[in-house]
């Protein structure tokens, strides 16, 4: 029997639900480190996925809490595709996924788990990543820790400047 360790789960599942949107955060920089928030931009940050979906799970999002792509300001819609796209590099010469999935969901009919905060996904992909754990046992396995993930890419986004 294989056994699967990845204890941030837990939190997760038996842990409060945080009443305030996850995706308002304060604007000091002293929590960035414990929330994952690897750039802030001037009207943009990207923070981490705490319970991703595949290693290297980011997240693009407006400081302003909107639900909709066409409320952004045109500096916040270009500082986020900005961002997407230093995501896309910084996740391509850190991780070499043989694919990255992007991409938003509008409203929780699409898939959204926060809809009342737009944020952008940006997913590493690696051929043979949806193996038999995840087709048969709707089990993903996270092959690195969070907080590894994290000291890999944070200088990457540090020297964006």
């Amino acid at each position: 029997m294989n056994v699967l360790w990845a204890p941030w789960r837990m939190d997760y599942i038996l842990g409060p639900k945080p009443k305030e949107c996850v995706f308002c955060v304060p604007k000091g920089t002293e929590e960035d480190e414990e929330r994952f928030i690897l750039k802030r931009g001037k009207h943009c940050f990207v923070i981490m996925n705490r319970y991703p979906y595949n290693n290297g799970h980011l997240m693009v999002t407006p400081y302003r809490h909107v639900n909709c792509i066409t409320a952004l300001e045109p500096d916040e819609a270009h500082e986020c595709m900005d961002l997407l796209q230093s995501c896309v590099r910084i996740l391509g010469e850190a991780f070499k996924p043989d694919g990255i999935n992007a991409g938003l969901n509008l409203g929780a009919a699409a898939g959204s788990g926060i809809a009342a905060h737009i944020h952008f996904q940006i997913v590493p992909r690696w051929n043979g990543d949806n193996s038999y754990m995840a087709v048969f046992s709707e089990t993903r396995v996270i092959p690195e820790h969070l907080r590894s993930t994290y000291a890999t890419l944070k200088p990457r986004f540090d020297a964006l400047g």
